[in-house]
């Protein structure tokens, strides 16, 4: 049995995940960002623990089948931008259409509609987060952050920067802000 969890999006809340299953006695095949596939359907007292332990990190179980998918999109995203080694070279459409097994428009459209905000705005969100990371860690330059989240050009990364966080990546880096944003807030 799949279980969709809001706000499971990184390495520590997988961490969390996995050691409250166990303290629950809950039995898994695997924990992905977002799921957890269960080997067996929990009884609704477990079902009701787990709910009640996963609120206290601020993660919840999701039950709707839209949610479920707008969840999906979102963690397929801060896989991409945040966890590969590196940017996959395939349009962004591509990747999250064959990664969700879904059409890309129609998923377009659901994510607009229930967000209010495109995907491509999203993966920019993720992205400068992610140049601005990078940029606080001060070991790679411009244009290597700009090849490695697979900008067109540094000047592209550079205005989108501007834009999203109203600041240069100069600016931002030489200031050394440690206004990150995290990622269930992107």
């Amino acid at each position: 049995m799949k279980l969709h969890i809001r706000n499971m999006v990184s390495t520590p809340c997988k961490i969390i995940v996995k050691n409250e299953l166990d303290a629950l006695g809950l039995k898994y095949h695997h924990i992905t960002l977002g799921e957890v596939d269960l080997v067996d359907v929990p009884a609704e007292e477990e079902y009701t623990q787990l709910k009640t332990v996963l609120s206290k990190f601020a993660m919840e179980l999701i039950t709707d089948k839209k949610t479920m998918l707008i969840e999906r999109i979102k963690n397929t995203i801060i896989d991409m931008v945040h966890y590969t080694e590196e940017f996959p070279k395939v349009k962004n459409s591509n990747y999250i259409s064959e990664k969700i097994k879904h059409d890309y428009t129609y998923l377009a459209n659901v994510f607009s509609r229930e967000t209010g905000m495109t995907i491509e705005h999203y993966i920019i969100n993720h992205k400068i987060e992610r140049a601005k990371e990078l940029l606080l860690y001060h070991e790679l330059n411009l244009t290597e952050i700009s090849y490695l989240l697979n900008y067109s050009s540094v000047a592209h990364l550079s205005r989108q920067f501007k834009q999203v966080t109203g600041l240069t990546a100069s600016l931002f880096r030489n200031t050394s802000f440690e206004n990150r944003i995290a990622l269930e807030n992107v």
